[in-house]
């Protein structure tokens, strides 16, 4: 079997890989706002494997994909013979004989890796419990349309270590900006998980306010991720002090952006005065995770393509 490319978490490309899909969803963008029709994906299939619940992760996927020309499938893991003890070697062989390219949205980061490593088409990490990296492509390219390189600049990461915060912490060594990070004692981050390799691109917050201080950008995510909600109570307790203010964002620089990657708990994880507010770009951060997806799908498919000689 010849080698695919697969995107898996966020380490998995290089620099002027990201460069190259920033450019390219800028431009499948402007094509989408100027009512321009661009189908590179005309006859692809994608096929989606959901085993966690999703309305950004399905909808910008599955929309991005017929906005190419191509076709979206939905599979939820329940309604497939996955969900019936099938391996997922055995689903990734008869699946991607029959498709383009594969989502997977699932808990451990191990599925995508079995299913990538027996999948004759592309894979891309939907979201696992250790790394989101869709997620953080969308991010950065939304810092770029506000505020330009996030090179150089610092993102401060308050709440839980969890798949988002990781892939950030992999993001600001491949990118190189710096990650402030501040979690509960008892929340921090897994070394293993997140497969660090460079500790000069991030530093770490007993307090919330300290990793605030000065920073680009402050980002978030629920005090409970999925498949935590029996600690709901205690966290709430736990996390009461790392709650994204007006306070905090006084703190940071005076042009600092909010970003959330949906949905959002308004009074837990965030004041509704921040995220409702005027450095809020969390409607802008939702909208181009389709963007960014649609030109990763292009990449994924097709490999680099001009936009100098790309037909409209």
């Amino acid at each position: 079997m010849s080698r695919v490319k697969h995107y898996l978490q966020f380490s998995d490309f290089g620099r002027d890989e990201y460069d190259h899909l920033f450019a390219r969803a800028a431009w499948i963008k402007e094509q989408f706002k100027s009512y321009r029709q661009y189908w590179p994906l005309i006859d692809r299939t994608l096929v989606m494997i959901f085993e966690k619940a999703s309305t950004r992760t399905r909808l910008s996927f599955e929309a991005g994909m017929q906005q190419l020309g191509g076709s979206a499938i939905y599979l939820n893991k329940r309604d497939s013979q996955l969900g019936r003890g099938e391996s997922v070697e055995d689903a990734a062989q008869v699946i991607s004989r029959m498709s383009d390219v594969v989502v997977i949205r699932t808990f451990e980061q191990e599925i995508v890796e079995r299913f990538a490593a027996n999948s004759r088409v592309p894979v891309i990490n939907g979201l696992t419990d250790d790394h989101h990296p869709c997620q953080i492509i969308a991010d950065i390219f939304t810092f770029l349309e506000h505020r330009g390189p996030i090179q150089g600049k610092t993102v401060a990461w308050i709440g839980d270590a969890n798949n988002v915060c990781n892939t950030w912490l992999q993001a600001a060594e491949v990118l190189d900006f710096k990650l402030n990070v501040s979690t509960p004692p008892g929340y921090g981050i897994d070394p293993i998980k997140a497969n660090l390799h460079d500790s000069s691109h991030y530093q770490f917050f007993a307090d919330p306010f300290a990793a605030a201080r000065d920073c680009d950008l402050l980002t978030t995510d629920v005090w409970t991720s999925m498949g935590f909600e029996a600690e709901n109570e205690v966290r709430r307790r736990d996390f009461a002090n790392w709650q994204v203010s007006p306070e905090m964002m006084r703190v940071a620089r005076p042009e600092a952006l909010f970003m959330h990657c949906l949905p959002v708990h308004r009074g837990e994880e965030v004041a509704a005065a921040v995220i409702d507010g005027p450095q809020s770009v969390v409607w802008d951060e939702a909208e181009n995770r389709m963007h960014t997806q649609k030109a990763l799908l292009e990449y994924l498919l097709l490999g680099r393509v001009d936009a100098s000689t790309t037909p409209l």
